[in-house]
């Protein structure tokens, strides 16, 4: 009885190019002849003529491959690989702006363009990667995932092989691992939890608590500070009411603020420093609140289209104040122009994110939507002012290997995401065999 449907189904899924596609359909074609066999099998006919007729009624197995073939094959978001390309190419004005914060002795102009390069190219790499991958598969692996995450942050409590500003870092080859790569395995596994309803409120909070408290211990304010902005973006927009969500995050606000308090306690000279620099920073004129006086001296002079003749020298003018440096060397039309430029990756995912139903692709829609928001908002914000100096970057656009993978790889999942959109709605196929 099966041999007509089998063959039926290959042969449309001869029709059909890519192998994703290929097994999508013929789960969804099976389901579908199976729901129609039984309908007739219930107006009296036997399961041969059943199965005969369902097939029937499927017409013409190569125009219906071909017809599925165009509407499920992957399709590639070239506005948002469009956004990467130009974004990574102008990554590289950095190198061009921080002329006079090199020396011969500390800092080498060759050196820093070559490594970007290398970075560049990585992050390509692992955005094509996660392109690649079918995000559907990520789904049932989110204890993995939280595992991993957990996994990362305790080596660096227990096993650091270095410091630098107080935070812990572990040396593997020439890979230096810090808190911020636990970061998208937290971020995958909380799609996951977030999705699955067997898992209860309490559940979730016991999960984060535990996270957040191994982050809370490594320390580092920048990586704590964006995982829990993740999570409550994920958390106002997944599958709980309104009313459990607001009073959920009355509770988490007043545990925050407990929080916030030990961890002032804990926290290391230097970042207390920061804080009360960012506040009164004319009392801290010959430390933390040196960097901050000079940046409102540098944005002042910078004028509309820059001051390339500027002999500031700046730390950290590559990475966490990169914005800074832009805009002194470019102009404040270039600083605006590039604000506006990055801003287009937030549009361009909320526009992806309405044209999703599958709610796990939509959760890691939103989750890599706030983690890039947060990184450009708060690079910005405390380079105007309006925030204390951390350690955060300005999406692809600050030097570093993790920021741009990070980043990359936040790219690739929504490429992956808007790759299979259609590969999770049944919809055209339940037409084609309904029962007229």
């Amino acid at each position: 009885m099966k041999n007509s449907s089998r063959s039926y189904l290959r042969e449309v899924k001869n029709q059909i190019q890519s192998k994703e596609a290929k097994e999508f359909v013929s789960a969804e074609l099976d389901h579908h002849i199976t729901e129609v066999r039984n309908e007739w099998i219930k107006k009296g006919f036997n399961e041969m003529e059943a199965e005969e007729k369902a097939v029937g009624q499927m017409g013409s197995p190569i125009t219906l491959g071909q017809r599925l073939n165009k509407l499920y094959r992957p399709k590639v978001d070239w506005i948002t690989v469009i956004l990467l390309v130009i974004t990574l190419g102008l990554s590289f004005l950095p190198m061009l702006s921080l002329g006079n914060n090199f020396s011969d002795d500390s800092m080498n102009m060759r050196y820093y363009s070559t490594h970007k390069l290398i970075f560049v190219l990585l992050g390509v790499m692992v955005a094509i990667g996660m392109m690649l991958i079918d995000f559907r598969k990520l789904e049932k692996r989110g204890w993995l995932f939280y595992v991993v995450g957990i996994f990362i942050l305790l080596v660096l409590r227990i096993f650091p092989t270095h410091f630098i500003n107080g935070l812990p870092l572990v040396q593997i080859g020439p890979l230096t691992m810090d808190s911020l790569m636990a970061i998208p395995f937290f971020f995958l596994a909380w799609a996951s939890f977030f999705n699955d309803k067997r898992l209860k409120l309490w559940h979730l909070c016991i999960l984060f608590f535990i996270s957040s408290y191994l982050f809370l211990s490594v320390p580092s304010i920048s990586t704590v500070y964006i995982f829990v902005v993740m999570v409550i973006v994920m958390f106002c927009c997944c599958r709980f009411s309104p009313k459990t969500i607001l009073s959920t995050l009355v509770v988490i606000t007043s545990l925050f603020l407990i929080m916030s308090f030990i961890f002032w306690q804990i926290s290391a000279p230097y970042q207390k420093s920061r804080l009360l620099a960012f506040l009164n920073p004319e009392h801290f004129p010959d430390s933390e609140g040196y960097m901050i006086l000079l940046l409102k001296e540098l944005l002042s002079n910078a004028g509309w289209f820059g001051n390339p003749m500027s002999n500031v020298m700046m730390t950290e003018a590559h990475t966490n104040l990169v914005f800074a440096n832009l805009i002194s060397y470019f102009g404040w039309l270039f600083g605006i122009g590039l604000v506006i430029f990055l801003s287009l990756f937030i549009v361009r995912i909320i526009v992806i994110t309405r044209k999703i139903q599958y709610s796990y692709g939509k959760l890691l829609l939103i989750g890599a939507a706030a983690l890039y928001t947060v990184q450009l908002i708060t690079n910005i914000a405390m380079t105007l002012g309006y925030f204390p100096l951390i350690t955060m970057s300005l999406p692809f656009m600050s030097y570093g290997l993790m920021p741009t993978l990070f980043n990359a790889f936040l790219i690739g999942v929504v490429l992956s995401v808007y790759r299979r959109k259609d590969l999770v709605s049944n919809s055209y196929m339940a037409n084609e065999v309904r029962i007229k």
